[in-house]
């Protein structure tokens, strides 16, 4: 099977070269160009200590203000009123969940539709002054560090983050958003039907992402490589230095609609990876406030209404929106 043009190169530089169009975006540094490389053993993942599931966040409480009404002083949320805008980490490659649209340059999809939501609930102005949201552009190793820096750090990160125990003893979570899975995606000629038949394949999945892990479990005789984000696991796929790709179902649907010449084994999904926005476990008050947003997104319609805009034609028919789980307590830093 002989690809045409690598299709994720040119995506990528539309992606990287457009303006941000309503959006205030940022890019971070570049990271140094390197040839994919052979993941290492990860490190054994740290437990929840507290006796909850990874699942659970901060409830609301009666210190929780309501979106858009007047935020307590003192608290995390003031203080991004005072500086004007929310800064969020998100991806700009992830089709259909955060990407930049190379026509208008703006930066859009179903965790997008997340961000605005909290910034609308902080700004009222929001949906009509861009200036409200700076969408920071992030790779999958930058989520969790964006959000620990001493020095002009994010206040949330919407990127298909995986809700983990491990996670927890770095960032905090809301409550779960999205409920992912992990699939593989093959040339489409190949008759693989199964990641236990890729033994001594080379598989791309992104580095610093659960999908890792997850793929060396599935079979641990697959050959992983590895590649800072989702459109540069693609680029490997169409350069033929990966036989293909394990990820999340949600972006495995995004790089099948871009190559033609790619598959995804949707008889197989061999991991649960529920999302959930990242936050700094320096601001529990701030997961409290985003937990009353999401719900209320789920409850008036706006969560189905973005499901139904961005993923529903390549998964299908929007499920039941995950329920909150509550009862973590923040300790005290």
């Amino acid at each position: 099977m002989k690809k045409l043009i690598p299709i994720a190169v040119a995506t990528a530089l539309l992606l990287t070269a457009c303006g941000s169009g309503n959006y205030a975006a940022t890019q971070l540094p570049a990271e140094p160009q390197a040839a994919p490389t052979t993941s290492t053993t990860p490190a054994p993942a740290r437990p929840c200590t507290d006796g909850l599931g990874p699942l659970a966040s901060y409830a609301p409480d009666n210190t929780t203000p309501a979106p858009g009404g007047v935020m307590p002083a003192g608290s995390w949320m003031e203080e991004i009123q005072k500086r004007g805008r929310l800064i969020a980490g998100v991806s700009a490659d992830s089709l259909n969940l955060g990407y930049r649209d190379p026509i208008t340059g703006k930066i859009q999809g179903f965790d997008i539709d997340m961000i605005n939501a909290v910034a609308a609930a902080i700004f009222p102005d929001a949906p009509t002054n861009p200036r409200r949201v700076e969408l920071r552009v992030i790779s999958s190793p930058q989520r969790i560090p964006s959000l620990k820096a001493t020095t002009n750090p994010v206040d949330i990160v919407a990127r298909n983050m995986t809700i983990n125990c491990d996670r927890w003893h770095d960032i905090a979570f809301s409550a779960e958003y999205y409920r992912s899975g992990q699939k593989t995606l093959v040339p489409r000629d190949s008759t693989v039907t199964s990641v236990k038949q890729l033994s001594g394949k080379t598989i791309c999945a992104p580095a610093g992402s659960t999908s890792l892990d997850n793929l060396k479990k599935a079979n641990p005789e697959v050959m992983p490589i590895t590649a800072d984000t989702d459109t540069g696991c693609l680029v490997l796929f169409q350069q033929g230095k990966a036989y293909g790709i394990s990820g999340d179902d949600t972006v495995l649907a995004g790089d099948a609609a871009q190559d033609p010449y790619a598959r995804i084994i949707t008889t197989e999904r061999f991991s649960e990876e529920p999302y959930g926005l990242g936050i700094s476990l320096l601001h529990p008050e701030f997961v409290r406030f985003v937990n009353v947003v999401l719900q209320q997104m789920k409850d008036r319609g706006a969560w189905k209404d973005s499901y139904d805009k961005w993923l529903k034609a390549a998964l299908g028919p929007a499920p039941v929106p995950p329920k909150p789980i509550y009862g973590r307590v923040p300790v005290k830093r």
